[in-house]
Parts: C-alpha cells; sequence; structure tokens
C-alpha cells in the first residue's frame, strides 16, 4: 500500500520489535549467526545476476567512483568529529580519522536487494554501485588497517605490505578457484550425469568456503568472498537456475532476518542535546558526501547526470559494515563513547533513507497503456 521496498519493513520491524522500542525481540546469537549468512546469500546472487562484460567495461570508471567516495566522506566524517571530539585526548587526531574512516565504508547489500526487486541491478548505474562498492570495501580495510596500528603503536612498512600482499593473494586466490571449480564440475558432469538442484548444493557450498577464506586467510569481507563466488558463476548454462533457487531461500527467510537485525542493534540511550545535535549532523554528513563523492567521480567517468545521482544515492548506505567497524573501533580505543549512539543511528537511517531514494531515482515515467500492461503481467518466480 506504501510502495516501499521490502527491505525498509524489514528494517522498521526491527527497530520497534527491538530495544529501541517494544523490547519484544533481542538479537540474539542465532539471529546474528542467521544474518550474516543472509548477507552472503544476498552477496552470492549479487555476484550471480551481474553481467561481467558491463562490469569489465566500467572498471576504471569504478575504481574512479570508488576512490573520490572514500576521500570525500573521510574528510566529511574527519570535520564532523574535529569540532566534537575532546582535543585534550592523546589519539585526537586518529579518533577523527576514524569517524572519517566510518562513513567511508558502504553496505551495498540493501542497494542491491532494492535495485533486485525493482529490476535495476543489471543497469549500468547498478553494475558501477556494485564494482565501486567492492573497491570501497577493499580501500576501507586499507585504511582501517593502518590508523588501527597506527593507534596501537605505530606501522612499518612491512605492515603495510602484507596488508596489501593479502588483498592481492585474495584476488589470485579467487581466480584459481573460480578456474579449478569450473574444471573440476565439468570433469565431473561429463562422467556422470548431475542434478540440477545437487548443481546448487554444490554451487551454495563454494560460495560459504569462499567467504570463509576471504575473511579468514586473507582479511577481506566474507560478503566480498560470495559476491566473487557469484561473479565466478555468472554467465555459465546453469547461472539463471541457480540464481532463482537460491534467491527464493534469500528473500523468504534469510534477507528479512538479516534486514531486521539492523533494526534490532538500534538501541535509545539517554542523549543530552549535544549528542542529538550531532547524531543529526553525522546523518547529513554521511548521505551528502556519499552523493557528492560518489557522483562526482561517475560525472566524471562520464556517466550522465542521473545515472551520477542514482550511483551517489546507491551508495548511501552503510549498513553491517559501518557497525562492524565501529565495534572494532571501540574495541581498541579509537572511538569516543559518545559518538557510539550516533554512529549507529546514522547506520539504521542511511540504511533506511536509500531505498526510498532509490526507488525515487531511478523512478521512470510511462504511458498508462505501459502501465496497465506492467500490471497485468503475470509475475513467474521460475
Amino acid at each position: 500500500m506504501v510502495k516501499l521496498p521490502q527491505v525498509v519493513g524489514a528494517l522498521i520491524a526491527g527497530v520497534v520489535l527491538g530495544p529501541a522500542c517494544l523490547g519484544w525481540v533481542q538479537n540474539t546469537e542465532m539471529l546474528s549467526n542467521l544474518s550474516e549468512i543472509g548477507v552472503i546469500v544476498l552477496m552470492f546472487t549479487a555476484g550471480l545476476g551481474t553481467d561481467i562484460s558491463e562490469l569489465r567495461r566500467c572498471g576504471k570508471a569504478t575504481f574512479v567512483i570508488a576512490l573520490i567516495g572514500v576521500i570525500v566522506p573521510l574528510l566529511g566524517g574527519f570535520a564532523v568529529a574535529y569540532f566534537y571530539n575532546d582535543s585534550s585526548l592523546d589519539n585526537f587526531m586518529l579518533q577523527n580519522i576514524f569517524i572519517g574512516i566510518i562513513l567511508t565504508a558502504t553496505s551495498v547489500s540493501i542497494t542491491v536487494e532494492t535495485l533486485k526487486e525493482m529490476g535495476k541491478l543489471n543497469t549500468p548505474a547498478g553494475n558501477a554501485i556494485l564494482g565501486a562498492a567492492i573497491i570501497d570495501d577493499i580501500l576501507g580495510i586499507i585504511c582501517l588497517t593502518l590508523v588501527i596500528s597506527l593507534g596501537s603503536g605505530g606501522v612499518d612498512a612491512a605492515g603495510i605490505g602484507m596488508v596489501l600482499l593479502k588483498i592481492l593473494g585474495f584476488f589470485l586466490f579467487t581466480a584459481i578457484a573460480a578456474v579449478g571449480y569450473h574444471y573440476a564440475f565439468k570433469k565431473w558432469s561429463d562422467s556422470s550425469p548431475v542434478k540440477l538442484r545437487r548443481y546448487v548444493v554444490i554451487s551454495f557450498a563454494f560460495c560459504l568456503a569462499l567467504s570463509y577464506c576471504a575473511e579468514e586467510f586473507f582479511g577481506v569481507a566474507d560478503i566480498t568472498g560470495a559476491f566473487f563466488a557469484g561473479l565466478a558463476l555468472s554467465g555459465t548454462k546453469k547461472s539463471d537456475y541457480v540464481e532463482k533457487r537460491v534467491d527464493t531461500l534469500s528473500y523468504m527467510l534469510l534477507s528479512p532476518i538479516f534486514f531486521a537485525s539492523i533494526g534490532l542493534k538500534v538501541e535509545l540511550p539517554q542523549m543530552s542535546m549535544r549528542i542529538v545535535v550531532l547524531t543529526v549532523l553525522l546523518c547529513v554528513v554521511a548521505a551528502l558526501t556519499k552523493v557528492i563523492g560518489c557522483g562526482l567521480g561517475a560525472k566524471l567517468c562520464h556517466y550522465s547526470g542521473k545515472e551520477s545521482l542514482q550511483i551517489g544515492v546507491g551508495m548511501i548506505s552503510r549498513g553491517e559494515v559501518a557497525l562492524i567497524v565501529a565495534n572494532k573501533g571501540e574495541a581498541v580505543g579509537l572511538m569516543n563513547d559518545d559518538f557510539f549512539a550516533p554512529v549507529v543511528i546514522m547506520v539504521v537511517v542511511t540504511t533506511v533513507i536509500t531505498p526510498i531514494l532509490l526507488k525515487l531515482v531511478f523512478k521512470e515515467k510511462s504511458s498508462p497503456n505501459f502501465e496497465a500492461q506492467t500490471k497485468a503481467e503475470p509475475i513467474s518466480i521460475g
């Protein structure tokens, strides 16, 4: 009736049912584990549905978009923290930089689910968002590692080199794993007929294995591993079948749990007016810096004005990525306690408004006849 993307309903349900409002549902370990699997499945289906030729074509553009989309939020977050943080702190500058790093994060899972729902994932803007978000995560990992190393007593050239080496190692490992998977399954299918349902199970196992290896051995986010697992299988003869079957599991159970779990993390403390103003300012800066940074990068790469705005809006959501970074910073003493609640609220706000804004910027005018035809057309779920 309201005609908003389903992810908004799941997020609001988590906020209303969770500690922030009614307190009926707590973010238990089981829900946390299911939500982690949910975001992995979501990114796996995103990889399966990605047009590799289009992604390759806009490869340089996605790097420029991601780079400017990291620099602008980093400066914006640093500026906000600089004026609100306690200047007498020993690691005053590092804490300010860390808030900037939190704002560089992008949770592409929210955007992916929304674009899939609208049928806009496999568009120039959709592919640019996917590619830029992956590069964004890598740049964020490098920045986070450097700042945490500085906060714990310094960083040397060997430490920086090891981080970069691990990232390169991940891409090399992924390429070898993809080739090996295709070769092994091709040989197996030649010698024995394998039912399609078994192929789905094997493909999902490959996704989980690559996700685990990415985080455990290379320090790369597990969702990045899941996306590349899907990307490795995209374009094959059975990729459409796998995508439909895994997507059913995603939208019926795992994805709603993941999005609701973000809402469950919201807890509204007793906040002073100063913290309320900080929260509002942080939300505004978080949204504007991504739109300006990524939109500017897209415009420099010759995307149209509308596509640049779509890409900028698609990168607003911070989601679970920012929460993970914030938890890490609090654990190592790089974030003032006053900033934690505003950061969590900023994550929820940017996550909720992104699907709404995406629907607005991707909205297309259509004739009444076309709308009537679309409504009358039956929906196929494979």
